[in-house]
């Protein structure tokens, strides 16, 4: 009975040695946090020697020293790594996410180097790289191994992001993070007029969902498609989403902006009938925050070496010398101080409207009302002080 286990062992173990090479995309649907709003891809590799596993560029460790400065600064490293094929789909079957996958059309030779290109990938001189938002990520390396593998370039199918949605990376991050405002809030503050400029349609691939519905219409250079057979292995087309609904009106950022307008001009009405109190504190409270906000632009313009940050206009409005609206309301004698400060703040204000008509910058919606009110709160200062002299 032993020796016919053991025989029956090794045929199993024949067989599955025999299985044949086999490469397909993962794509993993929207989640609800804020680095999985654009999805997630991998390849999958089964391998008669190296069996049936996963291989993804989108791993980062938080708890490594200083991970939140290096980040900010942009010094990204992530890394690639590999997972047995079960424990992967299984992460996100508890996430509710789909997973999508599509084999490949690559013959024997192509997928033994895409295989053999992957496994020097992840050898620890080479699994670490700078990752890059929307030019290197998770999407674009495999897309890239793909290419290198069949020593051409793959012919990609048309990108689900239509119109205004795939004009620019800025628009495309808007389409994926249009339930997340105030995270669009952030990134529309913090990176410049580097992701305004127009894209091709293959440059929308960046996202990984794009990428996954650009891959089931592509083809290889021979004409031949690129997918020979695509299918839901973890839920269907029709699952729900993952992610989080729309946030309420009333706590966008565009809400709470009109707000801060209104109460700046209910401040300046009360200003022009000579009641000043509320205006200082409305301008010191306003133009610190202003103020707080230029010394993270300076960090990210001058100090951080992400490409994306520079050159940013918004830093003609946010920028330290905001600190000086500030302070100058209550300086009996710095009445000249907050004449030059305003006076080159709206100017400065009405630059960066004519930036932002002019396309060259695109500025999030919320961005309007606040500069308003920064540029209302200039005018009455100006006004007022010169009808006191």
């Amino acid at each position: 009975m032993r020796r016919i286990i053991t025989i029956f062992a090794l045929i199993i173990s024949l067989a599955a040695s025999s299985a044949p090479l086999r490469v397909s995309l993962l794509t993993c649907s929207e989640g609800r946090e804020i680095y999985e709003l654009e999805g997630h891809t991998a390849l999958r590799i089964t391998h008669p020697l190296f069996g049936d596993f996963v291989v993804n560029w989108g791993v980062f460790d938080f708890n490594s020293p200083g991970f939140v400065y290096r980040f900010v600064k942009g010094e990204t490293d992530y890394m690639a790594a590999a997972v047995e094929t079960g424990q992967f789909l299984d992460a996100y079957r508890r996430q509710g996410r789909t997973v999508r996958e599509q084999v490949l059309n690559l013959d024997s030779i192509q997928s033994e180097r895409l295989t053999g290109l992957v496994m020097n990938n992840l050898r620890p001189e080479n699994r670490i790289y700078r990752y890059n938002y929307v030019l290197d990520n998770c999407a674009t390396r495999p897309l890239a191994l793909i290419e290198r593998a069949i020593g051409d370039t793959v012919t990609l199918g048309r990108t689900p992001l239509e119109g205004r949605d795939g004009s620019t990376f800025r628009n495309a991050m808007r389409h994926f993070h249009r339930n997340y405002p105030w995270y669009q809030f952030g990134i529309d503050t913090a990176l410049g007029s580097g992701i305004d400029r127009p894209v091709t349609e293959r440059e929308t691939s960046f996202a990984p969902v794009a990428l996954g519905h650009m891959l089931a219409s592509s083809s290889l250079p021979s004409g031949e498609p690129l997918v020979i057979s695509d299918s839901y292995i973890v839920g269907s087309e029709d699952s729900a989403s993952a992610s989080a609904g729309p946030t309420p009106w009333y706590l966008t950022p565009l809400f709470w902006a009109v707000i801060t307008l209104l109460l700046a001009s209910w401040v300046s009405i009360c200003q022009w009938r000579g009641r000043i109190r509320a205006a200082q504190w409305y301008d010191t409270v306003f133009f610190s925050l202003c103020g707080v906000e230029g010394l993270v632009l300076t960090f990210l313009i001058f100090v951080s070496v992400h490409e994306a940050t520079s050159p940013n206009w918004l830093y003609l409005w946010l920028n330290p010398l905001c600190f000086i609206g500030a302070v100058t309301p209550w300086l009996k004698r710095g009445k000249c101080l907050e004449i030059c400060y305003q006076s080159v703040n709206f100017a400065l204000l009405m630059t960066l409207t004519v930036i932002s008509i002019a396309g060259i910058q695109s500025l999030n919606p919320a961005f309007m009302p606040l500069i308003a009110a920064s540029a209302l709160r200039s005018i009455i200062n100006i006004i007022t002080v010169h009808r006191h002299k």
